[in-house]
């Protein structure tokens, strides 16, 4: 009998990074990357966001284990969140797995995980039903790898990030003969990279691209500030080349930082031209600013925030000087776009330059049209299903499915939770499963929902009114007029009418609720909230968060009383 095979993705579709996919073959779950993305701007206040594990852990006994492709936060920034929950093993590239030690190293709750496995392009692991295998892609870091699960009814193949590049140093390279070999088996579904699909510029090799940072640096004739990606190593390496050429030294800004790139030193991933080229921060103050790189990341990567920090700074060796130049060696998403424009202008305002490496070069990491189509060409699959990118990218990636002889019925656009089910050769949408975001926000996991979401917008945007009342519920009265405070809505000084009549409505409705025979605080509030909220949208067309304050006092005794605050919710 033929095996049962679904595919479910947990992440990565129809939106940027957070890429995780479930292949369930009979009653076995095998996880294709765990990571996270970072917030849009309306998510107010979120660290990261990971993948709803809801589904998994109502099926925690099926998991096989988690399969990595590289080791960027895409792909196994999840990881510490998932494995407290799943005591599941972990594949991955030697450099890969490294970086997944970094990365859970600072759980406590972790500390005894050692269910590590090292994998390669010549490993092969036999679950019985599954043969697990691997190939090498080019990526921005090395030892990027891509994921084939070999079932009785075919394969399944899983590109993670990739692009074709014939320049790539070893380490890099992608094994084009081990790509023609799996498409002469058969292959069922197709799971590939799309965050470039739509981009209609020729990507620069990566040979140009290190040029172009050697010129950069080399003709800047002050300090230079290099955001990177913390992982991004091949980017890292072409900084490295080019401070060695132009004689200058490095100082690396974040821990973070430091442990990837003594990761990758060890592991000679990284390559030193000259043994002191990085220099430790306490000996930055020593050097002259035109044999100075400063290589800024910032927190878990994300150097565009950070660079918020040092332009605002107004003195330090942290701060950005005039005659510094900032220079941009990532490439953030469309959803950082707003930001990454706020931040040029205020490295502009500190006296600074700002140059992006995607001014001169595309440099790309992911897959171009051309790539992709190739990658179709040489893997031949049934069943094509585009991930990792916004619609629009997955929609882009269809077409270019069509474009080569893939027909429009075998192409799955698929949203976080639908079931892809292979049966009698035939590939179908079935009965979809609820997957939805878990967001981080300090310590907090999964407690910030949408009802938080909107009362941060609210408040970022129309503000807090308060409204403080006591009153004697046992006498059912008054006893303090109402205490009108308000932040981020109204001037209070200004508003002098606007306060009186809101006192107003808060007494009225208050001593309506107190009169009647029934009296519940929760409708007390709720009724103070519905009718001063009214009358505040009248009055200014805004709408802030009400938070009334009920204090109650118990009248004992004429020379003596008690009062109590009711929840304030």
């Amino acid at each position: 009998m033929s095996s049962s095979i679904k595919i479910i993705p947990f992440g990565g579709v129809r939106e940027n990074g957070k890429n995780m996919y479930a292949v369930q073959v009979d009653e076995d779950i095998y996880i294709l990357d765990c990571g996270l993305k970072y917030p849009e701007n309306e998510l107010l206040g979120i660290d990261i966001v990971i993948p709803d594990f809801s589904y998994l852990s109502e099926h925690k006994d099926q998991i096989v284990g988690v399969f990595l492709t590289h080791g960027h936060a895409d792909a196994i920034g999840a990881l510490p969140y998932f494995l407290k929950e799943f005591d599941v093993p972990v594949f991955g590239s030697k450099l890969t797995i490294e970086l997944a030690k970094i990365t859970i190293s600072g759980e406590t709750e972790l500390k005894s995980y050692d269910q590590f496995h090292i994998v390669n392009e010549s490993k092969e692991i036999d679950f019985d039903s599954v043969v697990v295998s691997f190939f090498k892609t080019t990526h921005t870091i090395p030892e990027s790898l891509g994921v084939v699960l070999k079932t009785d009814q075919g394969q399944i193949v899983y590109t993670g990030d990739f692009k074709f590049d014939q320049t790539v140093a070893n380490g890099y390279a992608t094994d084009y003969g081990r790509l023609a070999e799996i498409g002469r088996g058969k292959v069922i579904a197709l799971l590939s990279d799309s965050s470039n699909a739509e981009n209609p510029q020729a990507k620069s090799n990566e040979v140009a691209v290190g040029d172009s940072i050697w010129e950069t640096i080399n003709y800047h004739d002050g300090r230079i500030i290099v955001a990177a990606v913390a992982s991004n190593i091949l980017r890292i390496q072409q900084v490295i080349n080019a401070a060695a050429k132009s004689h200058r030294k490095i100082v690396l800004t974040g821990h973070d930082l430091e442990k990837i790139v003594n990761t990758a030193l060890k592991l000679n991933r990284l390559h030193l031209p000259e043994k002191d080229l990085i220099v430790p921060m306490n000996q930055l103050a020593k050097l002259k600013p035109e044999e100075t790189i400063l290589l800024e990341t910032g927190k878990m990567g994300e150097p565009i925030k950070s660079l918020q920090k040092m332009a605002s700074r107004k003195s330090g060796q942290m701060s950005i000087h005039d005659n510094d130049l900032v220079y941009i060696v990532t490439t953030p998403s469309h959803a950082m776009e707003t930001t990454v424009a706020k931040t040029k202008d205020m490295v502009y305002r500190a006296g600074a330059e700002v140059k992006s490496i995607s001014d001169d070069v595309n440099s790309a990491g992911h897959a171009t049209k051309d790539d992709l189509q190739l990658m179709m060409n040489l893997i031949h699959p049934e069943y094509l299903i585009p991930i990792q990118g916004e619609y629009r990218l997955l929609a882009a990636h269809a077409e270019l499915a069509k474009e080569v002889g893939i027909d429009s019925n075998h192409i799955f656009i698929t949203s976080k939770g639908d079931v892809l089910e292979y049966k009698n050769n035939e590939m179908s949408l079935a009965a979809g499963i609820e997957v939805g975001n878990t967001m981080i926000d300090g310590i907090g996991v999964g407690d910030i929902g949408n009802i938080v979401l909107r009362d941060r917008k609210i408040l970022s945007e129309d503000g807090i009114f308060v409204a403080v009342i006591t009153i004697d519920r046992k006498h059912k009265k008054i006893i303090t007029d109402p205490k009108i405070t308000s932040k981020g809505f109204v001037y209070l000084k200004t508003s002098t009418d606007l306060i009186n009549v809101s006192s107003e409505i808060v007494k009225n409705t208050v001593q309506t609720n107190l009169d009647q025979k029934e009296f519940d605080w929760g409708h007390l509030k709720q009724d103070v909230r519905d009718k001063l909220g009214k009358y505040l949208f009248e009055q200014t067309k805004r709408r802030p968060v009400i938070l009334p304050v009920i204090m109650e006092v118990n009248q004992h005794h004429k020379k003596s009383s008690k009062k109590k605050a009711t929840d304030n919710g």
